[in-house]
């Protein structure tokens, strides 16, 4: 577990990685695990598992709603389909997490690393 101390100069930078996962998660739709997971890492030295569980404790319902809710006011969130998806979600999400703490973190931070790779390719050299 992580033993950081809550100084000042801890809490002002956990504001600042919640005030960047807040507003790309706003803005494009990313914040948890691209921004959170290794900002954690490299500022506070999380380990891999240690990261993953605060960043998926972060997103817990309360937080994205109120950006959800902006989209359905302008008409760009279909419920229907955030439904199945959501739901989805919860069972993988249940899945994975037992599946990830009993992999070693070496091996977890390469997966993770690989995966963000991966994304970022397709997104990038995709029309």
């Amino acid at each position: 577990m992580n033993t950081n101390k809550m100084t000042l100069q801890t809490i002002l930078l956990l504001i600042c990685i919640g005030l960047a996962a807040g507003i790309l998660s706003g803005l494009v739709g990313v914040g948890g695990g691209i921004i959170m997971v290794p900002l954690l890492i490299y500022f506070f030295r999380f380990n891999q598992h240690e990261a993953q569980g605060t960043s998926l404790a972060v997103l817990a319902i309360p937080v994205t709603a109120i950006a959800a809710f902006n989209y359905y006011k302008e008409g760009y969130l279909d419920w229907r389909y955030a439904g199945i998806i959501a739901l989805c979600f919860i069972v993988g999400g249940y899945l994975g997490s037992k599946f990830a703490v009993t992999i070693d973190q070496k091996v977890l931070k390469k997966i993770f690393a690989v995966i963000l790779l991966l994304v970022a390719g397709k997104m990038l050299f995709t029309k």
